[in-house]
């Protein structure tokens, strides 16, 4: 049976197990012999990160092809108004073309972890939160899309991936499930969608046997 290891990625990790630059890895936090990333999430970016030992269970969460909903909490600088979120929900231009509609809303602050570093505060410039579901996987398309639409981000959490989400996960703890299939059935579900495909192994703490530190 499938393994799937569903990991909170701190912030300024990078989602491999190896870097000749010395930056912190996946291999400071969890060994995991025979599994890869499936879906990168950028270095400075937090939240939910999956891994596996299946091939076609890699290929079928992190190919943009199947569409798989994918939702972030973003913080952005300034105030968020309809236009933005209109716009977000209808699909913006990038430079490498369109992205798909998505689903988007405001969102009041929520109850995160404290990131270290913290986000740089401007006291002259407000902020304010959006919940962002996209189904593609660009390069920094998130943090590209609230900036066309004029809020950088700030601070960027994914919370889910199809039907598997961070839960009470908090920075450098992990999950490991045992998948009854491949088959991907929630890549056509909105997100808020669940379903019973895979079921808890094990919970993995910072202070747990499964990490490893430097």
């Amino acid at each position: 049976m499938p393994k799937l290891i569903v990991f909170n990625k701190p912030f300024n990790v990078l989602s491999q197990f190896t870097d000749d630059r010395g930056r912190p890895t996946l291999a400071d936090y969890l060994s995991a012999p025979g599994c890869r990333v499936a879906g990168r999430l950028d270095f400075d970016s937090e939240g939910l990160l999956l891994l596996t030992d299946d091939g076609r269970l890699q290929q079928q969460i992190a190919n943009p092809q199947n569409k798989l909903w994918k939702t972030y909490l973003v913080q952005v600088e300034g105030t968020l108004d309809d236009a933005a979120i209109a716009r977000l929900t209808q699909g913006v231009t990038l430079n490498d073309g369109p992205t798909l509609p998505a689903n988007a809303r405001r969102a009041h602050p929520p109850s995160l972890w404290q990131r270290d570093p913290p986000v740089r505060v401007r006291k002259t410039v407000p902020d304010s939160w959006l919940e962002l579901s996209i189904r593609e996987g660009r390069n920094r398309q998130v943090r590209r899309m609230t900036a066309a639409v004029g809020f950088p981000t700030l601070r960027l959490v994914r919370t889910t991936i199809g039907e598997w989400s961070l839960e009470d996960l908090l920075p450098g703890q992990y999950r490991e499930l045992s998948v009854e299939a491949p088959a991907m059935s929630a890549k056509k579900k909105a997100p808020g969608t669940h379903s019973s495909s895979a079921k808890r192994a094990s919970s993995k703490s910072p202070g747990s046997p499964g990490r490893r530190r430097k």
